[in-house]
């Protein structure tokens, strides 16, 4: 199906720069405003309560926009969040390096999914959802590899990516790749843009 060329603005509830230079690319016009939800607060309880990770990451996508939205009338508000689903267990993004080390020795040599959730609200209630999710397997690494992987990585990219960069120095990192890429950098935007471009704004 051929999307229609337009120029869209929403409201990305979102502080990733990797989510924003994604939908800049695709001609949606954006204005950033995080929702500051705490993600481990919420991730803890639901995992309590014997949530799925799909859940979750679904969860917390319209935690975000619903947030966001209930400050913006009138207007559409995205909410993302993506996670790592280790055999049932959510792997969270890393707060430091040493974490991210921990994340890669646990994903060595195995396979895993990653999860992206995306949500669309309006006036504080969500309209529009979709979750993917894309698995991956990694390859088989010594402890200096890994520590190699991270020297290349900055600060910025390291705690944007759930630890590696699919499009850059961590496609390195796997064996097999399955899934949209857009989905593993955090936003499944082909199906955002089929939803925009079929939403009559009211």
């Amino acid at each position: 199906m051929k999307l229609k060329l337009k120029m869209y603005k929403i409201i990305l509830a979102s502080k990733s720069k990797v989510r924003e230079q994604i939908l800049i690319k695709n001609n949606i016009q954006c204005k950033v405003q995080p929702s500051n939800v705490d993600e481990d607060i919420v991730k803890e309880s639901l995992t309590k309560e014997g949530a799925s990770p799909e859940l979750i990451s679904k969860n917390l996508a319209e935690l975000k926009a619903n947030k966001v939205s209930q400050k913006n009338n009138n207007v559409l508000v995205l909410g993302a969040d993506s996670v790592i689903n280790l055999n049932g267990k959510v792997i969270s993004k890393p707060e430091n390096r040493a974490q991210a080390f921990d994340i890669l020795k646990s994903l060595n040599g195995l396979q895993h999914s990653l999860i992206s959730s995306v949500c669309i609200s309006k006036n504080g209630s969500m309209i529009w959802n979709y979750t993917d999710k894309a698995t991956l397997t990694m390859k088989d690494f010594n402890d200096d590899d890994l520590e190699n992987y991270l020297s290349k990585i900055s600060d910025e990219a390291l705690y944007s990516y759930n630890v590696y960069q699919i499009e850059g120095e961590g496609r390195s990192l796997f064996l097999k790749i399955e899934g949209d890429e857009d989905t593993i950098m955090g936003l499944p935007i082909k199906k955002i843009k089929e939803y925009l471009n079929n939403y009559e704004q009211n």
